[in-house]
C-alpha cells in the first residue's frame, strides 16, 4: 500500500520548549522521526510545522516541510492541512506519526496505514497492558474492541472492568486478561482526515480528554493494528530526553 507520512511539529512545548529542535546524536528530534518514518516504505515523509526554525532544520537536514498556519487547535487539523495543500488524492492514506516519537517502529506506521479501505477511513494501534498498575492509571489510555479489531470506546478509566477479579483485588491481572493500551499512531484515508475538523465535537471526547472518541460518536469505524510489544516511549519531559540522547549516543 503507498501511504504518505506527515509528521505535525510544533515548537512551543510547556514541560520540554524548543522539543523538536532538540539535539539527537547530531541531529534535531524531528529530523530524527523522519528518518525513522522513512523506513516504514511511505511514499513521501513531510513535516507539518508552525516555526520558521524547524522548517529550516529539515532543509538543512534534506527533509521536507511545509508551513501551516499557528492556530490549528490539534496535529489532525495540522496535517489535514498539509494534506489538502500537496494535493492528494481522496482516497490517498496518510499517517500522522507524532514530532516526538524518535524511536518510533517504521513497521507498526506500516502495519496501521495497511488497514485502511473503504470501509474503514481511520486506523490506529495497541498493545497488552501486563502491568496492574498502568491498567489503573488514568493516564494510560485504554481502548476495547469488536470481533473484527474495530473500537469499540477509548477510555481513561479501566475497560474492560473485570466483575469478579477486580471485585477481589486491584492488585493481580486475571488469568488470560489483557487489556489493550491505545497507541497515538493514526491513520486516516485522506476524504474523512478533510473532513474531520469540520465534525462536531462530542460530549464524551470532552469528558475524556481524548479526540478520537469524537470519530466513534460520530459513527465512523476505527480499525485497530494490535501489536505484542509496547513501543518505545515518546519524548515528554527532560527524562525522556535523556534516555533518548542515550540511544543515539
Amino acid at each position: 500500500m503507498s501511504f504518505t507520512v506527515i509528521i505535525p511539529a510544533r515548537l512551543a512545548s510547556t514541560r520540554l520548549p524548543n522539543k523538536p529542535l532538540a539535539d539527537l546524536g547530531g541531529k534535531p528530534m524531528i529530523v530524527r522521526v523522519a528518518e525513522r518514518a522513512a523506513q516504514s516504505g511511505a511514499a513521501r515523509i513531510i513535516v507539518a510545522t508552525d516555526h520558521a526554525d524547524i522548517l529550516a532544520a529539515c532543509a538543512q537536514h534534506g527533509v521536507q516541510a511545509c508551513m501551516t498556519r499557528s492556530d490549528h487547535p490539534s496535529g489532525t487539523d495540522r496535517i489535514a492541512e498539509v494534506a489538502a495543500a500537496i494535493g492528494l488524492s481522496q482516497d490517498a492514506v496518510v499517517v500522522n506519526v507524532q514530532g516526538d516519537e524518535p524511536l518510533i517502529d517504521p513497521a507498526l506506521i506500516a502495519a496501521t496505514a495497511k488497514l485502511i479501505g473503504t470501509a474503514v477511513p481511520m486506523a490506529t494501534a495497541a498493545h497488552p497492558i501486563h502491568d496492574v498498575a498502568e491498567t489503573f492509571n488514568p493516564n494510560v489510555v485504554k481502548v476495547v474492541l469488536d470481533r473484527d479489531g474495530r473500537a469499540l470506546y477509548f477510555s481513561r478509566a479501566t475497560i474492560p472492568w473485570h466483575r469478579d477479579g477486580f471485585a477481589q483485588t486491584q492488585q493481580v491481572l486475571p488469568a488470560g486478561y489483557a487489556p489493550l493500551r491505545h497507541i497515538g499512531l493514526y491513520a486516516y484515508r485522506n476524504d474523512f482526515l478533510q473532513a474531520y475538523p469540520t465534525l462536531e465535537q462530542s460530549p464524551l471526547e470532552q469528558i475524556e480528554a481524548l479526540e478520537q472518541l469524537r470519530v466513534l460518536w460520530h459513527g465512523v469505524p476505527i480499525a485497530v493494528h494490535v501489536t505484542d510489544d509496547a513501543p518505545a516511549a515518546g519524548v515528554d519531559t527532560p527524562d525522556d530526553l535523556a534516555r533518548v540522547r542515550r540511544h543515539y549516543a
